[in-house]
């Protein structure tokens, strides 16, 4: 986070005038300042005169509800149940019914235009909380909150309180009424997969065929057909019912192959461009760093559905080396969302929005995952979109096994999987981020469609489009009718198959490597594939080659006779698998993936050898895959549980912000003018409260959402409270609350605190393990720093050198930058510091002085 340009903790930042209101007690009431935002102003004056007459006698500390007194003793003896009455049956059974009655409560209104979520507000000496009532500010302890701003990390502590507090509201009236609300508020999470995954699965078949036809319309359009050619047909479905490919008239024009590939692309740029920003690339890393507890607005609306779908369809329409497997994932992503909209105990939850995928996958999130498969599954099975019964075009069943020998190729398709197309395409975007003479995304798209329109034309393999292409690398040439790409050649006519196959494999990693980045809906699943099955092919090839040129020679003795000993569509997918396991860092899923796809469960062994071995090559260049590559290159905040990250061995009070540094709020001496200028001058999420400047005690923490909410309710009606109010975060028998601002019910009272001596690692596990936006570190209750989800990220990447700002440094909270780094802690001469660049002689100082504290303490 920034750092303070001057000391925090000096007279001018902590302090403010007093409102002259202050010092008088009377006309002052048990209720919140919150409270008076929906009533009149006459009958506010008017009860509060009422209630300060009949107060005259009470202490004035009786004016903190938590001073108040209990009526009557408490005890922990079991009390004794009347005995029922003979009256009490009609009673008992109508209540058995409807369940007891409840008071409604009354919700603060949140100020137009804004996004915030309304907060309930109760009756301030209501101490019940297992009726199912919203607790009170005093017993809640992290307080009462408003809606969560873009690109902000969610509390998600917060978020489960709530959820237990609705579960036990639901839970603690008997009766069949209640039951039944139990099962319907069950029945809404099942509701809202099942829809979801019909409707997935129906995208993804309009996807497919609307991207099929519009791909073929390169190459021409359907004239003929065995009844009858339409238009509106595919080259497919236009030759559907003919043997040969050659029969069917399909009429080619070779201009359109450039000028639809280029409109193609250039309408799918222009869409994400004008309508939905974030319908770009796979949105695979968003969606991680979304369940991981980050808020992105608009990045799963409707808009940006609609967008990513007609943008995919283009995008794989225009030839572009890209697939659309991983962009159909945000797309599922945006489907659930929109159908959570109707219900508002998981819409107004973020918590139960997100099944927190990114740190744990439990047996409930895995059921509810396989229901919503199923249905997606089901739904595409009927919708059928390639008219051959199955769920993906390259979808084969192989009739011979494998053989000893071929483990060795197999091995060497392993290696070359783990090519280096993390670290080129993250070449290509740094190099683009630095560049400033490069056009806009529009134009950029434009240049590298146009490139691969011309390359692709001359070489039928990449001319085709990526699904058909990898459906026939994977074919066993014994049940293939129609060769139209030639690779069932045998002899020397093989040969230039393979030149061309090793040509379209090394132009293909060249044009997806400058292809997936770019502003368009792209995915980089397939082409990983196709790329890897092209390599596959050819050496499978060239295997077949040398067992017709020399059969007897001694490793190919195991081979019967009178049946193939070499299938190169086995070497296509195994080189598929090693190279989509070398760039997704996947294992076990690409396994069952690619054995669901063959069919053949002795193929399972390959394909384990190729995949684990592609990973084990690929970690020796990087760890991170393309996903968590791109997670980093955006710099988002997600901390991945899984990963095997080093983390130095330091204490903490070597990495946090320390107290000097942090801009704070101290818990009397504001003003409504003075907490408006700090938010202007300050852009943190948050501010730790202290009870002054010289013991630091930390009384809680405020976020930057709920400070600025309720000084804007506050200003205006119907309160109108002038800029010189006095604002406070702690108890103030004297302050009337018509005339002051009660910051303290908006306040987290009970933030997560951690002794400054406690190792890194333990804090990492933490913020990975509870989602925890920020920690706060305390000796003897006095606040000491600091640490935020930022700055662990950073400390967790290597990245604490590029923590630099333009802007004024100072330190409060999470930085609001998204993909920005924030400044080290600085020093007053203006120099910034990385967080593990401290300098030996002020830490030596600092550890000394500390030592020096302890042993006054102890004395």
């Amino acid at each position: 986070m920034p750092v303070s340009p001057h000391n925090t903790f000096a007279p001018s930042a902590s302090s403010s005038s007093h409102s002259p209101g202050a010092n008088t007690p009377t006309h002052s009431d048990d209720r919140d300042e919150v409270d008076f935002l929906g009533t009149d102003d006459d009958d506010d004056e008017e009860d509060g005169h009422r209630r300060g007459r009949a107060r005259q006698d009470r202490d004035v500390l009786d004016d903190d509800p938590i001073q108040g007194e209990l009526g009557a003793p408490m005890s922990f003896k079991r009390r004794h149940r009347a005995s029922p009455s003979l009256l009490s049956g009609p009673a008992r059974l109508l209540s058995a019914l409807s369940g007891p009655s409840r008071t409604p409560t009354q919700r603060t209104p949140s100020p137009s235009g804004s996004d915030y979520d309304h907060i309930p507000d109760t009756d301030p000496l209501n101490h019940s909380s297992k009726n199912g009532t919203p607790l009170d500010w005093y017993i809640e302890g992290p307080g009462r909150r408003v809606g969560y701003e873009d690109l902000t990390a969610i509390d998600w502590i917060f978020e489960y309180n709530k959820e237990r507090q609705r579960l036990r509201s639901l839970a603690s009236s008997p009766g069949i009424i209640s039951r039944l609300r139990h099962l319907v508020d069950s029945s809404q999470v099942w509701i809202i997969l099942l829809f979801t995954g019909v409707s997935v699965g129906a995208i993804a078949a309009a996807i497919n065929i609307a991207a099929d036809w519009l791909a073929d319309l390169k190459l021409g359009y359907c004239s003929s057909g065995p009844e009858g050619g339409h238009f509106y047909l595919s080259k497919t479905f236009c030759c559907y019912g003919y043997d040969q490919g050659s029969k069917c008239e399909f009429t080619v024009g070779y201009i359109f192959y450039f000028v639809f590939s280029i409109i193609a692309a250039l309408c799918a740029a222009l869409l994400v461009q004008e309508y939905a920003f974030y319908a770009k690339h796979s949105g695979i890393p968003e969606i991680k760093t979304v369940l991981g507890g980050f808020v992105i607005r608009r990045f799963l609306g409707g808009w940006t559905l609609l967008t990513k779908s007609f943008g995919l369809v283009l995008a794989v329409a225009s030839g572009m080396w890209l697939g659309k497997e991983g962009p159909l994932v945000h797309v599922a992503c945006c489907c659930a969302n929109v159908f959570t909209k109707p219900f508002p105990s998981i819409n107004g939850n973020e918590a139960r929005k997100r099944e927190q995928l990114s740190y744990y996958f439990p047996d409930k999130t895995m059921w509810q995952s396989f229901v919503c498969a199923m249905a997606a599954a089901v739904s595409l099975q009927a919708f059928d979109p390639f008219r051959s019964g199955k769920l993906v075009l390259y979808q084969t069943k192989y009739s011979t096994d494998w053989h000893g020998f071929e483990i060795i190729p197999y091995i060497f398709l392993g290696i070359f999987g783990a090519t280096l197309f993390i670290k080129a395409n993250m070449a290509v975007h740094r190099w683009k981020k630095a560049t400033t003479w490069l056009p806009g995304p529009v134009v950029q798209v434009f240049a590298v469609a146009l490139l691969t329109a011309v390359i692709n034309y001359p070489n039928f393999y990449m001319k085709s489009q990526k699904t058909e292409l990898v459906s026939s690398l994977f074919a066993e040439c014994s049940q293939v009718l129609d060769d139209e790409l030639g690779l069932c050649k045998k002899g020397a006519e093989s040969v230039s198959n393979i030149v061309l196959l090793v040509l379209a494999a090394v132009i293909g990693f060249f044009l997806a490597t400058i292809t997936f980045g770019l502003h368009i809906p792209a995915g980089v699943i397939l082409p990983s594939m196709a790329i890897g099955a092209l390599t596959g092919r050819a050496l499978g090839i060239l295997m077949e080659m040398w067992f017709e040129a020399f059969p007897g020679f001694f490793l190919f003795q195991s081979c019967a006779p009178d049946v193939p000993c070499v299938v190169p569509g086995t070497y296509a997918i195994v080189g598929a698998a090693a190279a989509l396991a070398g760039v997704t860092r996947m294992t076990v899923s690409i396994v069952v993936i690619m054995f669901e796809l063959t069919g053949a469960v002795t193929y399972v062994l390959p394909i384990m050898v190729a995949v684990m071995i592609s990973k084990w090559v690929g970690d020796a260049f990087g760890r991170r895959g393309i996903y968590e590559s791109w997670i980093h290159f955006n710099e988002y905040p997600f901390l991945d549980n899984s990963e095997e990250t080093f983390i130095p061995d330091v204490p903490v009070s070597q990495i946090m912000t320390r107290i000097e540094d942090l801009v704070v709020l101290t818990a009397t001496g504001h003003t409504i003018a003075s907490l408006t200028s700090i938010l202007e001058a300050q852009p943190y999420r948050g501010f730790p409260v202290v009870s002054d400047t010289r013991d630091a005690v930390l009384l809680g923490y405020i976020s930057r959402a709920e400070l600025s909410y309720n000084i804007r309710a506050a200003s205006h009606a119907p309160r109108s409270l002038p800029p010189e109010t006095e604002a406070f975060f702690s108890h103030q028998p004297l302050a009337d609350p018509r005339t002051t601002l009660d910051l303290r019910p908006w306040m987290d009272h009970t933030p997560l605190t951690l002794p400054s001596r406690t190792a890194l690692h333990l804090v990492v596990s933490y913020f990975q393990k509870l989602g925890l936006r920020y920690v706060l570190f305390v000796d003897r209750g006095a606040l000491q720093g600091i640490l935020t989800k930022k700055d662990v990220w950073y400390v967790l990447n290597g990245a604490e050198d590029t923590r630099r700002t333009t802007s004024a440094a100072g330190r409060g909270g999470p930085s609001s930058s998204f993909g920005l780094g924030a400044a080290g802690r600085g020093a007053h001469d203006g120099e910034q510091r990385g967080l593990l660049h401290v300098d030996d002689d002020e830490y030596h100082c600092e550890r000394d002085e500390e030592l020096a504290r302890e042993r006054e303490s102890m004395l």
